[in-house]
């Protein structure tokens, strides 16, 4: 496998987290599920110019097909893609908020959805950052022509300072800051504050805050092949275990265990198998 990634150089780092290729072998797997992480992807599959996404709760053999260049939304709970489309793929991972410098639309219009990006960016442009991408010399160039891409159509404009500051305490203190302290620091009402934040963000703070413990978790569990999940859940600040079970499930659809079991090397894909299918 191949899988490389890089920091843009400013000021797209400040709204970039990553721009990133993979290239591997088929999977012995079809599926995988895909967590939420708190924050919008650009995926663009090199192999096939085609995106398919399976929606499990709604019965076996659901699935939307659309281009193979998609703005990811923000997730609010996992979903489910071929994994033949991962064997040539690239990818910009954004920092939370970080979509709108580059897309005019409402991130919370986004979530849980895949936006082909001809309907944001117009055909003709869609279709030549994939061609710059399939035509770039080898696999640096195609992350340097992404780069460029972004660059050229990114416009120089901030988050909203409310949702700035609520982002830079959430990331500090993702365990127990409170809404209600951020709110009267930012001279914001409640109502207007959520709304500011999920137009920017993607979903309300409590949500965010929730997927926030949740990659927590998931990061403790990257730690070692035994994993003590009662004390992850201590160290994550649930309830207690039944709190921290009911949370992973909403978000993965499986239990801690489960997710242990099908993990990969890729903290947020987990394999699906058929029996999965019947357990929805």
């Amino acid at each position: 496998m191949l899988y490389l990634n890089r920091i843009p150089a400013p000021p797209l780092d400040a709204f970039v987290a990553s721009i990133w290729l993979c290239e591997s072998d088929p999977r012995p797997h079809a599926l995988e599920r895909v967590l939420p992480s708190g924050a919008a992807q650009l995926i663009v599959n090199l192999k096939e110019d085609q995106t398919r996404v399976y929606r499990p709760e709604l019965g076996q053999g659901w699935e939307t097909t659309s281009s193979g260049t998609v703005l990811s939304g923000v997730q609010s709970r996992y979903c489910v893609i071929d994994t033949a489309e991962q064997e040539c793929v690239m990818g910009v991972a954004f920092r939370p908020g970080g979509t709108f410098p580059f897309f005019r639309i409402p991130a919370h219009e986004t979530r849980d959805a895949g936006v082909p990006l001809e309907l944001l960016w117009g055909r003709r442009r869609a279709a030549e950052l994939r061609e710059r991408l399939l035509e770039a010399p080898g696999p640096n160039a195609r992350l340097e022509a992404m780069e460029r891409a972004l660059g050229e159509i990114w416009t120089p404009q901030g988050l909203h300072p409310a949702v700035d500051f609520a982002l830079a305490a959430f990331a500090r203190r993702p365990l127990d800051a409170s809404i209600a302290e951020i709110t009267g620091s930012v001279g914001l009402s409640p109502k207007r504050f959520i709304e500011r934040f999920k137009t920017t963000v993607g979903v309300a703070p409590k949500q965010f805050c929730r997927i926030l413990r949740f990659q927590r978790a998931l990061t403790l569990a990257e730690r070692g092949h035994r994993v003590d999940w009662t004390r992850i859940a201590v160290d994550c600040g649930y309830f207690d275990q039944a709190h921290f079970i009911h949370d992973f499930r909403a978000f993965s659809g499986i239990t801690p265990t489960g997710y242990q079991a099908a993990r990969t090397q890729f903290r947020n894909h987990v394999k699906f198998t058929a029996p999965d299918w019947a357990s929805r």
